[in-house]
């Protein structure tokens, strides 16, 4: 059990609650906030005659119409039902599911004006696996994620529909099995649901994991690649590589240094005096991605960590404040810059498959003991730069987009949910590449024997070869794909 404290949260504590599916109650302290900023809002409503925005007021443009006390919760439920207007695929589950951990982290902090019964409604679906379908099309990424997050929200309302044990069902009917009633939204709980950047920080932080693992998978895969190329070690000693000054760049150097020791393949003479850039630059293209990741991860973290609705409630300053914390523009750059940097970690790799099938440095020609009869690896290659191509077409930036929304009150928009769903398809493109490659170098590290290499990458080989056999002719290469993908995924 993971209690809510509103004391600062990493991502990996995210990560974990996720991956062990780890279950949710709220502290003390933060359900007394709740109730507190709730309480406030309700007297301040009831005092005062002045217009608080979402609150006794439209939305967007509507933002000087008046609505009367008697209509503040229909305007509530209304707001969420008019916004649910998705598009496109159902985000997938997994990203559904850190939706509500971190629309419930968010309106922890009491400064949303929400009734502790919605926080609680959302600790439910979350720990009962109660994922509400979303969509990815709808936000601009400004006035927070309207469109994914009122879909997420419809359940609260008895609206929607949600995912439960792995079936489709109406909201109504999940209410029923668990003898729940609809949610009455009070004034200002709709837009306390709706904005927000929950939908992009959830794709931000899951391609950030994911990223990472990547990261550190593909180091091991480019040595066994290096190793199966009979490449050069002088790129990765320390003096040539610390004189950069680049802390990514220093730190891939090290762990290469590491994964290498102890290899006779490293160590022999070589015949070549230098090694094409795919391999020599690899701590300078690996490295400058891990600089990426670490910058991304900072941005992304505050991120998790705020209060992005709006207006935002201080009761202990008497104060409701409409400003613009749901605009999406620093996840909007990060996930642009983190789509660029993983997508270079693909391209360096597509690089790396094509040296090892070329025929050179005594590997035979696409990596079969008999080219010409057999086309070998040659096609598995065509698959990968086909899918590097389509990331370079991905990285396009969503970010220096906008479109004038709500009758000009909402001029500025960071698009930045089309930043996350192209990252999302990014991260699920470098799986497919890395598999690939470590398809082709363990083809070729067979070529290499009988020397040994180092105890990291005979274990990722043996490893490997439990899934994936040596080929020794050609054959329906689709499902060994398949399952070089599972192994990268998996491992």
């Amino acid at each position: 059990m993971k209690t809510i404290t509103n004391e600062w949260i990493s991502l990996e504590e995210i990560d974990q609650i996720l991956h062990e599916n780890i279950k949710l109650n709220l502290a003390d302290e933060v359900k007394t906030a709740i109730v507190k900023c709730r309480d406030f809002l309700d007297e301040k409503v009831t005092k005062s005659e002045k217009l608080i925005y979402g609150v006794n007021t439209g939305f967007g443009s509507l933002c000087n119409t008046a609505i009367s006390a008697g209509d503040l919760e229909q305007l509530q439920r209304n707001l969420v039902l008019s916004h649910a207007c998705g598009m496109g695929e159902e985000v997938p589950k997994e990203i559904v599911k850190r939706m509500l951990l971190l629309k419930i982290l968010g309106l922890s902090h009491g400064n949303s004006g929400v009734q502790l019964e919605t926080v609680e409604r959302l600790i439910f679906f979350f720990n009962n696996d109660i994922l509400p379908i979303v969509y990815q099309q709808g936000s601009l990424g400004a006035s927070g994620d309207l469109a994914p997050l009122a879909h997420l929200s419809l359940p609260l309302i008895g609206e929607g529909e949600v995912y439960f044990e792995n079936q489709k069902m109406t909201s109504d009917k999940i209410l029923y099995k668990f003898e729940l009633e609809p949610i009455v939204l009070r004034s200002k709980e709709g837009l306390a649901l709706l904005n927000g950047t929950q939908f992009m920080s959830s794709y931000a932080s899951d391609c950030l994991s994911k990223s990472k693992k990547l990261w550190n998978q593909w180091n091991l895969i480019a040595a066994l690649s290096l190793e199966a190329f009979d490449g050069r070690k002088e790129p990765f000693q320390a003096n040539v590589n610390e004189i950069r000054n680049q802390v990514g760049q220093i730190q891939t150097a090290e762990i290469f240094r590491t994964i290498l020791e102890g290899s006779e393949i490293i160590s022999r003479e070589k015949a070549h005096v230098q090694d094409p850039y795919s391999f020599r630059c690899i701590p300078q293209v690996h490295g400058a991605t891990k600089d990426t990741l670490d910058h991304c991860a900072k941005i992304v973290e505050r991120e998790i960590n705020a209060v992005t609705d709006n207006p935002t409630v201080f009761p202990d300053e008497d104060d409701v404040v409409s400003a613009g914390n749901f605009h999406g523009q620093p996840l909007a750059l990060i996930m642009d810059f983190l789509a660029i940097a993983m997508a270079e970690m693909g391209s360096i790799s597509e690089r790396r498959t094509y040296k090892l099938i070329s025929g050179t440095r005594g590997l035979p020609a696409f990596l079969d003991k008999n080219p010409g009869l057999n086309s070998g690896f040659m096609i598995p290659h065509y698959t990968c730069a086909s899918i590097v191509s389509q990331n370079k077409q991905l990285c396009t930036p969503a970010s220096v987009d906008t479109i004038d929304s709500s009758n000009g009150q909402e001029d500025h928009v960071s698009m930045g949910a089309n930043a996350a769903t192209k990252l999302f398809r990014v991260i699920e493109n470098c799986f497919s590449i890395q598999g690939i490659e470590l398809l082709n170098a363990a083809q070729a590290f067979e070529f290499r024997r009988p020397l040994k290499s180092s105890q990291a990458i005979e274990d990722l080989y043996v490893n490997f070869r439990k899934f994936v056999p040596f080929l020794e002719e050609d054959s329906y290469q689709h499902p060994l794909m398949k399952s070089s993908e599972a192994f990268v995924k998996r491992v």
